[in-house]
């Protein structure tokens, strides 16, 4: 793969995962009060922090796509990959604004 190949995939992934994040967003937050509710909720339950929450919530992304990969790339299409991949890559995102938004708070 070139550079300038690799560069189309990379914007391909971005985009898949701007739209997925906005639309997802509508899904679990459609007031918009607070984006990462969910992730807080879970946290609560866990007795842990949001973060940490999203990350055992990630690893079962990660784990889906190992299973995928251990199984055989052969086996899945692109579809499904772009959609593990992009889910995985969105927590990632997620787990980077929320990081920000309590740094932030620490602050205050």
């Amino acid at each position: 793969m070139t550079t300038d190949e690799l560069k189309v995939v990379f914007e391909e992934q971005a985009q898949r995962c701007q739209e997925v994040l906005l639309q997802k967003g509508m899904e679990y937050t459609p007031d918009e009060a607070d984006r990462f509710s969910s992730f807080k909720m879970a946290a609560s339950l866990q007795h842990t922090s949001p973060a940490n929450a999203l990350l055992g919530m990630l690893s079962k992304h990660i784990i889906s796509l190992y299973d995928m990969s251990f199984v055989g790339t052969e086996n899945y299409d692109a579809e499904m990959w772009d959609e593990k991949i992009t889910d995985a890559l969105n927590y990632l995102f997620i787990l980077s604004a929320i990081i920000k938004e309590e740094k932030r708070d620490q602050k205050h």
